[in-house]
């Protein structure tokens, strides 16, 4: 129960907040929790068993990006300055076992083949792995759980999600894959139709608002209502590809 609640009081936040996606106001909020996490006053990056995470797991080039903007010098130099003798005895032992696949005639002929090179294949293992997002990816899960626990549970949070602005289209999708699981036949036979018909009319919403943000540009309509055209750019990126294109750096609460 206790983990319940935990999971319940963001996810309740993240529907009353009107958003375009309640799920990328969770993320959002879970991202920055796990930058504080990771480079924040906590000096997480400073215990041995926190380090040991990072320099195993490093971090994508999305996330690098998000902690060099976070501001913590000093943090970000001890986990690269330990994640880089990880790195090179890796990349080593690598170049120790490497051993040149065989050239072939036909390979040379062969547009775009197919080369299983060992160390390409490292360094796209290397490039997929991140801490941060490991993380984000369980919570996530969690959450996701949470939703169908409140759906199925409490008729309040139902008629919220069917008022609401309905979903981004990446985390739509990722709602519509936990639904098979999550959901009996009967409660899927509601659950659909429900969930389309909330994309659909949010989704035309959204069209309409950038429509009308192209409208204004015309001089005839320079004095006519903004309607709620204003901010339509950043919505519209949000409601196809989620996040929040017009948000700043997070950076540290120094």
């Amino acid at each position: 129960m206790m983990k319940e609640q935990l999971y319940t009081i963001p996810l309740n936040d993240a529907i009353n907040a009107d958003d375009e996606c309640p799920f990328c106001f969770v993320e959002r909020n879970v991202e920055q929790d796990l930058l504080d996490f990771t480079l924040g006053s906590g000096s997480s990056y400073m215990e041995s068993d926190i380090r040991e995470a990072t320099d195993k797991a490093g971090f994508c080039r999305y996330h690098f990006k998000k902690m060099f903007d976070y501001g913590n010098t000093l943090g970000n130099a001890w986990i690269l300055k330990t994640h880089y003798i990880r790195m090179n005895q890796e990349m080593k032992e690598q170049f120790k076992s490497f051993t040149p696949g065989k050239s072939s005639l036909m390979n040379k002929f062969r547009k775009n083949a197919e080369s299983a090179n060992p160390i390409g294949m490292w360094v796209e293992e290397k490039e997929k792995s991140c801490y941060i997002c490991k993380r984000y990816e369980d919570t996530y899960a969690r959450y996701l759980d949470t939703f169908f626990v409140m759906y199925k549970k409490d008729e309040a949070f139902r008629e919220k999600i069917k008022n609401s602005k309905g979903f981004c289209l990446h985390h739509f999708g990722d709602l519509c894959e936990a639904a098979e699981n999550k959901l009996n036949d009967r409660e899927k036979a509601d659950f659909y139709p429900m969930v389309f018909a909330l994309m659909e009319d949010n989704m035309q919403r959204m069209a309409e608002d950038v429509a009308w943000l192209v409208e204004k540009f015309d001089y005839r309509n320079k004095d006519a209502d903004w309607k709620n055209s204003r901010d339509a750019i950043q919505r519209g990126m949000q409601k196809l590809k989620g996040g929040y294109p017009a948000d700043g750096p997070y950076q540290m609460n120094k």
